[in-house]
């Protein structure tokens, strides 16, 4: 980082001290958990075609296949720790200045991190929902019935998603039972919104009271690319509510942003945190 970026987060720090901030968080905060963000520093590579609600409500082999590979893509989601990112956004809050934090993320790092009164925007995969009856079950009970009912299933992953898919040869795919709800035999689907799906009304009056409510809206993580998370940056800008962005690469909030560091969040924000030494070393070598 240069002398730039080392200004602008003190310029930030300060914001933060006054207190009123509600953070947007975006897959870019957990690759330090090891859960890579969909489109990497440049804001457009996807490595695949996500599952659309369509596809997997009305194609039983689409379903199949998206069950393989979030079954495999479980192993790291599941496994995945809060970063130093997900603890400093915790440690505002504790220290009330904070209020609000919502995600875009469905890896539930902000509460294993510490944090609270999370808006998940877009679900959590450790949830499983059955679309016929409702119930919701623990991700880990679904994951013990899959392996139980796929023994000899030993594919491995080319590579993961932020929303647990992988990528994963059709080939690998043949014989992979999918195991439908306990109490009514439906359908189960992780409690996740799929493109095509509609965030559910609430979160989003929710999310957007927070937003009206700020000092600072806070983007950490986000390239902002599609209207689900830029439109908490519209709404800001719209009431007058200063917008900063911390995230490596292009965002499409640039245009409405009081500030934004292009820098990476695991050095930036433990330093903002007063949980780090990282900038005093950017510090010195300016």
């Amino acid at each position: 980082m240069d002398l730039q970026v080392v200004e602008q987060v003190a310029r930030l720090d300060g914001w933060i001290a006054e207190g009123g901030v509600v953070i947007l968080s975006g897959a870019g905060l957990s690759t330090d958990s090891g859960i890579p963000d969909y489109r990497g520093p440049s804001g457009s590579a996807r490595r695949s075609t996500p599952m659309t609600y369509q596809t997997f409500t009305s194609d039983p082999i689409a379903r199949r296949r998206y069950w393989a590979r979030s079954h495999l893509g479980w192993r790291t989601i599941g496994d995945a720790r809060p970063n130093d990112g997900h603890r400093a956004v915790a440690r505002w809050q504790r220290q009330g200045l904070l209020t609000g934090l919502i995600t875009q993320n469905v890896d539930g790092l902000h509460q294993a991190g510490g944090a609270g009164d999370v808006v998940e925007l877009h679900g959590n995969l450790a949830r499983i929902v059955c679309l016929d009856c409702g119930e919701l079950t623990a991700r880990a009970e679904l994951e013990h019935r899959l392996t139980e009912a796929n023994p000899g299933f030993s594919a491995v992953a080319a590579s993961i998603n932020p929303d647990g898919d992988v990528e994963l040869d059709d080939a690998e795919l043949d014989g992979f039972t999918v195991v439908p709800c306990r109490s009514c035999d439906g359908t189960l689907k992780p409690d996740v919104v799929y493109f095509g799906e509609t965030v559910p009304a609430d979160r989003v009056a929710t999310a957007f009271s927070l937003v009206e409510a700020a000092r600072t809206l806070l983007v950490l993580g986000s390239s902002l690319t599609v209207m689900s998370g830029r439109r908490f940056v519209l709404r800001a800008v719209r009431e007058g509510i200063r917008v900063a962005i911390v995230n490596r690469g292009v965002t499409r909030g640039e245009p409405y942003a009081d500030l934004v560091i292009d820098a990476p969040l695991g050095v930036v924000l433990p330093n903002l945190a007063g949980t780090g030494d990282a900038m005093v070393t950017v510090s010195k070598s300016n």
